[in-house]
């Protein structure tokens, strides 16, 4: 009888031990999970958005878009057959807030990737905890400098042109259109005072002759009477604007007021229909380069992006901002459907360091490979005309900062 006890007992550990390596490998991130993350019939992702505070002009659209992507995906079968479960909180701008909701995305939610966030500041708070302590890929952020991408960082895969290449780019542009004396106005956070800094070395490598200065504004400044007026006093030919949408249409509002007309440049967070719904008929000329194509280009791409926008999510613009959402949304489905078996965060990064050619259609084609992690340098002209961003020809690679 106590030989059967002890048999017994051997049998009962063994199960015991088989099972917590179980829920071990499970815990992990290796394999699925049918109880949180990405199941058999599901794909669990997750994303931080301003959608309120300030800057919820980006958060929303961008929302909306890739809510019309996602909808229309899983409505035609999702990928490889496991529907879409995207999980949006709102981190109203907040690196602090941004934080939790890592924690509760990836601790509570389970969460696989994080895809298709905003935020460079956000970000960077959220990167020890998702990135380095629980090893959950980030794909695809609106926002991102250049240290994220030199050297690489492991499970980070970026889908936007750098915001130092866009300073780059309307740099060389002002120049080619004859400014000599330029003034950078931008606020005053260190983000946008690092790409504010990238705007002389490229203008001077066009023509060593410019002259370029700054002036810094608070963040989230409303009052924009006394920038106007410096403005003014520095005498520029011509203006470049690091600022948020709404900050950049108090500018040009007041600008107008004040009887200032001077050729305006901007980046592409500027570039938005919140832009000119803010400042009206003076953004009228204002130019901006952008990171998708017109959303009434008539490529078969952006129309399919309208049409989804129309039944899925018919109360929404489908704009600027939206499309890049969908960009980013359709980018991350495009490569999550080469993953053969489990989809996991290891084998998501896996798949986007292969992807080395990944055609959005509405966007550049992005490249990625072990040892580069962002996608893409090309942006595109776009000018105010008639109340609508136009753009002004294809995709171009900006100058190569030294």
């Amino acid at each position: 009888m106590f030989g059967t006890v002890r048999r017994l007992r051997r049998t009962a550990g063994t199960i015991a031990t088989v099972a917590v390596v179980a829920l071990t490998a499970n815990a992990c991130g290796g394999q699925e999970s049918t109880a949180g993350g990405s199941g058999r019939s599901e794909i669990h992702i997750g994303a931080w958005l301003p959608l309120s505070g300030a800057v919820a002009a980006y958060g929303v659209p961008q929302k909306a878009g890739a809510d019309a992507y996602f909808k229309m995906l899983n409505a035609n079968g999702g990928i490889n057959g496991r529907k879409i479960r995207w999980t949006v909180k709102d981190n109203a701008f907040d690196p602090q807030q941004t934080v939790q909701i890592a924690r509760e995305l990836v601790g509570q939610d389970k969460v696989v990737a994080i895809v298709n966030a905003n935020g460079t500041a956000q970000a960077e708070a959220a990167f020890p905890f998702v990135l380095q302590q629980s090893k959950v890929p980030i794909l695809d952020e609106a926002g991102g400098s250049e240290s994220w991408y030199k050297p690489p960082r492991a499970g980070l895969f970026g889908t936007q042109t750098l915001y130092e290449d866009q300073a780059a780019a309307i740099a060389a542009w002002a120049v080619q259109d004859g400014a000599r004396k330029i003034l950078v106005v931008h606020s005053d956070p260190a983000a946008f005072v690092n790409v504010a800094k990238q705007v002389e070395p490229v203008a001077k490598k066009v023509d060593p002759s410019v002259q370029v200065d700054r002036l810094a504004v608070k963040f989230q400044t409303t009052d924009y009477t006394p920038v106007i007026s410096k403005v003014k006093a520095a005498k520029p030919q011509a203006v470049i604007v690091i600022l948020t949408s709404p900050e950049a249409a108090a500018f040009m509002k007041e600008a107008k007021l004040q009887g200032l007309s001077l050729p305006t440049y901007a980046y592409a967070p500027v570039a938005a229909e919140s832009t000119i719904s803010l400042a009206k008929d003076a953004a009228e000329g204002l130019k901006a380069v952008q990171l998708v194509k017109s959303p009434s280009d008539p490529d078969p791409s952006v129309k399919e992006f309208r049409t989804a926008m129309a039944e899925y999510e018919p109360g929404q613009t489908a704009g600027l901002l939206a499309l890049g959402g969908w960009s980013n949304a359709k980018v991350f489905a495009e490569i999550a459907k080469s993953i053969k078996g489990p989809v996991t965060s290891e084998t998501i990064i896996a798949a986007y360091q292969k992807a080395s050619a990944v055609d959005p259609g509405v966007s550049p084609v992005m490249h990625f490979s072990p040892t580069d992690h962002l996608g893409t340098r090309s942006v595109q002209r776009v000018v105010v005309k008639n109340g609508v961003w136009t753009p002004l020809g294809d995709f171009y690679t900006p100058p190569v900062r030294d």
